[in-house]
């Protein structure tokens, strides 16, 4: 372990129904930035959890006749299975019903109170239940909300408690040029900068007349706002304020990865809040496109979510997970299609990393008795290896999933045109060139073994059936350094492999 930490946290969710494929693409996406720090060597910890403080929550649980805290330990299995069935590698997993949440955001409301930032008065205006958010009338779209056009919003007037987040904006606008990768990609932080611009309205935290909620610490008639509770999530899962071992060694945060339609609460009010309280502020927050439906957000809300525990157990995990974050640049938008799932298993995957391993491996068998021969003096893969691992580090440094996927596949592409150019089979009706043919299914199978290291944080079982079929240990945890040239050993028996993938289709209704 190289002694660097590396702390990475997604936005929790909503528990007023179970995950969709939304959901899903950002956990995938942290998971896989997750594993490979963990490749890296890097002592990672990795948050994810539930947001169970919302009034969606509450009618959720009243119309299926349970109290909120019953349906929200209902709703943790789910969430948990869903992402169990994805692989999802999370290290800690808070929920905002805890102790250790409640304790927090009672210290934090405590604190910027005693910072003189909160102050009593009455909100006027309307509220989006669907964003359990308060919205100015220039954020509506023909009086309803842009992201909830099927509810329209309420118009409250309530007596709050208000954050006095207009006193942090030349803090905020200072911190934002001092530190560029704040926020990204870049286009959200244009649009913050823009925000900040137009000028910073002081916030209401807290509900009047609530129950389901954390009360406010120095007034018991109002609960705190869904959105300042959640955010606090982030040191509480580290266990600030009493576990200070913990939290000095992993905060501030290394990423904070959510959708891009929650930026502004991650990268205004979050670190606004961090900075009355005395706190240092997280390194990045990255916000992420959305999966679309059509034209359509992949939304509960707009009725076009797709369940991805379905999916995984239809097409595989991996191959879900391989489609979601190779199929579209990290941070745009990703139209899902299940036909490019299916596309893209089969040419990446069955075609191309299935069909080279299995094909090296037999041919070794059949014309060298499975035994690993010595590698070659000078290889020409070796080269392609060597230039790919750079790119693949350097992409997934830079949080360009697409780009680390790209660059870890073209090795898989440029074995399997060597594969053409050099013909083995023709080679093996030559006993003259029975060392040059030893060479090049050495070359081969090498190629496959430091595919599989890279692709690890991609699909992590796969992977570790690679290994398997190339008689390595399945459960060893593969290092970076397992991707330099020359690892396989001379002197390995292996056997035929069954295949790693098979094709998909779109009627089949288990293929894995």
């Amino acid at each position: 372990m190289s002694g660097k930490t590396f702390y990475i946290t997604t936005a929790i969710d909503y528990v007023n129904s179970k995950p969709h494929l939304g959901t899903a693409y950002e956990k995938v996406a942290a998971d896989i930035i997750a594993r490979y720090h963990r490749l890296i060597g890097d002592d990672v910890l990795f948050l994810m959890g539930n947001d169970e403080h919302s009034q969606k929550v509450e009618a959720a649980a009243r119309a299926q006749g349970l109290s909120p805290l019953a349906w929200c330990d209902l709703m943790e299995k789910e969430f948990r299975d869903a992402w169990k069935a994805l692989d999802i590698s999370f290290d800690d997993f808070i929920r905002t019903t805890e102790p250790r949440h409640v304790a927090a955001v009672k210290e934090m409301l405590t604190r910027i109170h005693a910072a003189g930032d909160v102050y009593q008065d009455v909100y006027e205006g309307w509220y989006c239940t669907g964003c359990e958010a308060f919205k100015n009338e220039g954020d509506l779209v023909d009086g309803k909300c842009p992201d909830h056009l099927s509810t329209a919003p309420t118009f409250l007037e309530e007596k709050n408690w208000f954050f006095r987040l207009s006193k942090y904006e030349s803090f905020l606008k200072d911190y934002y040029a001092e530190h560029p990768d704040f926020v990204r990609p870049a286009i959200r932080r244009n649009e913050l900068t823009s925000l900040l611009d137009s000028g910073l309205k002081d916030i209401s935290i807290s509900r009047e007349g609530a129950t389901w909620g954390v009360p406010v610490p120095f007034d018991e008639t109002a609960v705190v706002y869904v959105w300042f509770d959640a955010l606090i999530n982030y040191i509480a899962g580290l266990g600030w304020p009493d576990d200070s071992e913990r939290f000095e060694r992993y905060w501030p945060a290394d990423l904070h990865l959510i959708g891009k339609d929650i930026t502004r609460f991650h990268c205004i009010i979050w670190p606004a809040m961090l900075k009355s309280a005395g706190l240092p502020l997280p390194a990045q927050v990255f916000g992420h496109g959305f999966v679309n439906m059509g034209k359509d957000r992949m939304s509960k809300s707009l009725g076009t979510a797709v369940d991805p525990q379905s999916l995984a157990d239809r097409f595989g995990a991996d191959a879900l997970r391989w489609y979601l974050t190779s199929e579209a640049g990290f941070g745009k938008d990703l139209e899902y299609g299940e036909d490019r799932l299916v596309e893209r298993a089969n040419t990446d995957l069955a075609n191309g990393l299935g069909n080279l391993l299995s094909r090296s491996v037999s041919m070794l068998v059949r014309y060298l008795g499975g035994v690993v021969p010595a590698p070659p003096a000078a290889p020409p893969m070796r080269s392609k290896v060597e230039e790919a691992v750079p790119v693949y580090r350097e992409a997934l440094d830079d949080l360009d999933l697409k780009g680390a996927a790209d660059a870890a596949m073209s090795i898989v592409h440029r074995a399997n045109v060597y594969v053409d150019e050099k013909a083995p089979w023709a080679m093996a009706k030559d006993p003259a060139q029975k060392d040059a043919l030893a060479g090049v299914l050495y070359e081969l199978m090498e190629s496959c073994r430091v595919a599989g290291v890279l692709l690890t944080p991609f699909m992590p079982a796969k992977m570790a059936e690679l290994r398997e079929r190339l008689g390595e240990d399945a459960e060893a945890a593969p290092k970076i350094d397992d991707a330099s040239w020359g690892g396989l050993p001379e002197g390995r028996k292996l056997t035929k492999p069954s295949p790693l993938f098979t094709k998909l289709a779109l009627d089949e209704a288990d293929a894995s």
